[in-house]
């Protein structure tokens, strides 16, 4: 009787002991995730376009400014003082003005940092909450980026969730 508790007891808690032993770390591969997800390639052509435009008025500005230093340079020795002085100082307004248009555009809190935020965040808070979602349902305590984990060196396939995270955002 004991012997086939014992086999019973064993067929029972093996495979619930296996349940509880789950997968501790995981690893999904954000780039690879975000470049299938037709959202953020959109998102991504946007902040090209926009950016390219906002490059594009800079040169443009950056061009003007260097017309402005040769033309002075040209008629530098017909000019009186005071034609030097303002002359001179349209050329450092110029200058100024293509160091305001790049530091408004793409300085540290410039149009493209908060248009990037406003496009990319809901795409990554969206990412994230999947990546959230496969761990609770898996049972992984913890998720790694393998795109940004350099002291990686080998990584088994089984740990790799992209495809779930992709699956669960609805993403082929």
């Amino acid at each position: 009787m004991k012997k086939y508790f014992g086999i019973l007891f064993a067929l029972i808690a093996l495979p619930a002991m296996a349940a509880l032993k789950t997968m501790d770390i995981a690893y999904v591969d954000l780039q690879y995730i975000l470049k299938n997800l037709p959202q953020y390639e959109s998102a991504n052509d946007q902040l090209n376009i926009i950016s390219k435009r906002w490059q594009k008025e800079i040169d443009t500005a950056d061009q003007e400014a260097k017309v402005l230093v040769a033309n002075y340079q040209t008629e530098q020795i017909f000019l009186t003082e005071a034609m030097k002085k303002k002359r001179e100082e349209e050329i450092v307004a110029k200058e100024n003005e293509v160091l305001e248009l790049k530091r408004k555009y793409f300085g540290q809190d410039g149009e493209l940092f908060k248009k990037r935020e406003a496009l990319l965040k809901p795409i990554q808070d969206e990412v994230y909450a999947a990546i959230q979602e496969v761990a609770n349902e898996q049972f992984i305590k913890i998720v790694k980026d393998r795109s940004a984990d350099p002291s990686l060196i080998y990584m088994s396939n089984k740990l790799d969730v992209s495809d779930a995270v992709l699956q669960k955002l609805g993403a082929k």
